[in-house]
């Protein structure tokens, strides 16, 4: 299998200095056909620094949040470092949660391209890092987070007491886990508060960029009505089989990576500085009580956001 120079970099730059592979630790590296390629890469950087490393691949995945095989659960938990690159994504699913319980450090690359890779791993991720604590710093006292954007977003969601997640790109602690490439602070709303109306402009995940903006109308928590053009179709069917636990606004993210930009791949573009994402369905792996297999992002361009009464973001505008 070819790999080019760049696509073995960044994967080396993923596995050396992102994850901090340590000589002597075990990596696994969890694949399916779609992302062999990029699978292979990871599994070869990984083999390339003298580390015993295993590749194991599975048949693609249904939904972003669908639990693996049970073996592949199983083997993620007896390893030092895990990194899934898969087309659907492994992080919010329990096999996940359960391997970062036994201590090993896991990266998520759900629908990684080779592009995505070579732009997003060469970023600076000793400055997203410090980018992402700060803006963590200042959610872990807000009470209330308020968005708007040109496109329509007007949208309120409590976070009261809701712990703040770094995904920072430097997973090199125990437990510690996240996406690759990265860049994002983001946190769990409180179920049943958010109220008001965002209108996803940019990508949603799954359906790539959208063909006219989605207007989802919140109430209490949860979407309760969908509109636009065939991508808010789209999102309607892609929500049916979950029911209202897969319209619960699970997530509110701030994009942190300078080098990312807005390309339909959603792993990319909630990474994208100066956009902000709100996404529905599970939220157990930050710190929520809904668990359902399904869990999807929808980005919003040039927003304006408040952390209680201090501007953070103004017109896509970092501040903080």
């Amino acid at each position: 299998m070819h790999i080019s120079s760049g696509l073995h970099s960044a994967a080396l730059i993923a596995v050396r200095d992102c994850m901090g592979l340590l000589p002597g630790e075990r990596a696994l590296v969890v694949t399916d056909a779609p992302l062999r390629t990029i699978g292979y890469a990871v599994f070869e950087a990984a083999r390339g620094l003298g580390n015993e490393a295993v590749l194991v691949e599975m048949p693609p995945r249904r939904t972003n949040g669908e639990e693996p095989p049970a073996e592949v659960a199983e083997l993620m938990t007896r390893f030092d470092v895990v990194l899934c690159p898969t087309s659907k994504s492994l992080t919010h699913t329990d096999s996940r949660r359960q391997a970062s319980a036994t201590g090993a450090r896991i990266a998520t690359l759900p629908g990684v391209t080779e592009e995505v890779m070579v732009r997003c791993m060469n970023a600076d991720y000793e400055a997203i890092a410090a980018r992402t604590f700060r803006l963590c710093d200042l959610m872990r006292t807000t009470k209330v987070i308020r968005v708007t954007a040109p496109a329509g977003t007007d949208i309120t969601m409590p976070v009261e007491g809701r712990e703040p997640h770094a995904s920072s790109g430097l997973f090199r602690e125990k437990g510690l886990w996240g996406n690759l490439p990265t860049g994002e602070a983001y946190l769990a709303p409180l179920e049943g508060l958010s109220n008001g109306v965002v209108v996803v402009d940019g990508s949603m995940a799954s359906i790539g960029m959208v063909d006219e903006p989605i207007r989802i109308a919140v109430q209490d928590g949860c979407a309760t009505e969908i509109a636009g053009g065939e991508s808010a179709r789209r999102l309607v069917e892609l929500l049916e089989p979950h029911g209202r636990d897969g319209r619960t606004v699970a997530e509110f993210g701030i994009g942190t990576n300078d080098k990312a930009i807005l390309t339909g791949v959603i792993l990319e573009d909630e990474k994208v500085m100066g956009t902000i994402h709100i996404a529905f369905g599970d939220n157990k792996s930050m710190g929520g009580s809904v668990r359902v297999a399904s869990h999807l992002d929808g980005l919003v361009k040039r927003p304006t956001v408040w952390f209680d009464d201090r501007l953070v973001m103004e017109d896509g505008r970092l501040l903080a």
